[in-house]
């Protein structure tokens, strides 16, 4: 089933991601998305511009679309919006979503007061882990995931060398950089962050 879902597994450019399982289409963080995508599930991690975009949302949405974020976030969206804190789990058909936390160490962009989110979604049997805007975090030691999603770009979330000390404690089949190359980081955070994890895990570089 991994293969599948990495089959169907689209990057839409800085922390957006497109995947099709379970019968269903889920999209994370759509910002500037440009090409055609109808999705039934959207997940938002936090309500900063390039993460809770209502455009990009009502964009890739239809009338059945159930969005999944935090209370920030939903206070800015339309539709029919749930809402999770970290630790809390939901099941929206066949897809089991576990929030769960992330947040700045050493950074004031995102609180941990805030409560904002990072996603475990499984899909047909597949855990993909979508860390959101945070650092090196406790809480990873306690994520298992086949397929984590994680910031590279540093600024505002880790760098690509703290990334790949996420993957080692997160211990993925495989590993996609993320947060880089539109509004901070380029591709050659995604690429240390590659290089870091040789011979540790699948590390891949998708193009949108």
């Amino acid at each position: 089933m991994l293969g599948e879902i990495l089959k169907n597994l689209r990057w839409l450019g800085h922390d957006g991601f497109a995947v099709a399982g379970a019968g269903q289409t889920l999209v994370f963080d759509p910002y500037q998305v440009a090409a055609p995508l109808s999705a039934d599930l959207v997940l938002v991690t936090h309500p900063h511009y390039d993460h809770c975009s209502p455009e990009d949302i009502a964009r890739v949405s239809h009338a059945q679309t159930v969005i999944v974020t935090e209370a920030e976030s939903a206070a800015k969206l339309q539709g029919d919006v749930r809402i999770m804190a970290p630790g809390d789990r939901m099941t929206l058909g066949a897809v089991a979503i576990e929030a769960v936390p992330a947040y700045n160490i050493d950074k004031k962009f995102h609180p941990r007061t805030k409560n904002w989110l990072g996603f475990v979604v499984t899909l047909d049997g597949i855990r993909i882990y979508h860390a959101g805007d945070t650092d090196l975090i406790p809480e990873m030691d306690h994520i298992r995931c086949d397929v984590a999603l994680l910031p590279v770009s540093g600024t505002y979330v880790m760098t690509a060398e703290e990334a790949v000390t996420a993957a080692r404690r997160l211990t993925p089949r495989v590993a996609i950089p993320m947060h880089y190359d539109t509004l901070v980081g380029s591709r050659a955070d995604a690429e240390r962050f590659r290089d870091g994890l040789k011979g540790v895990c699948d590390v891949r570089i998708l193009t949108r």
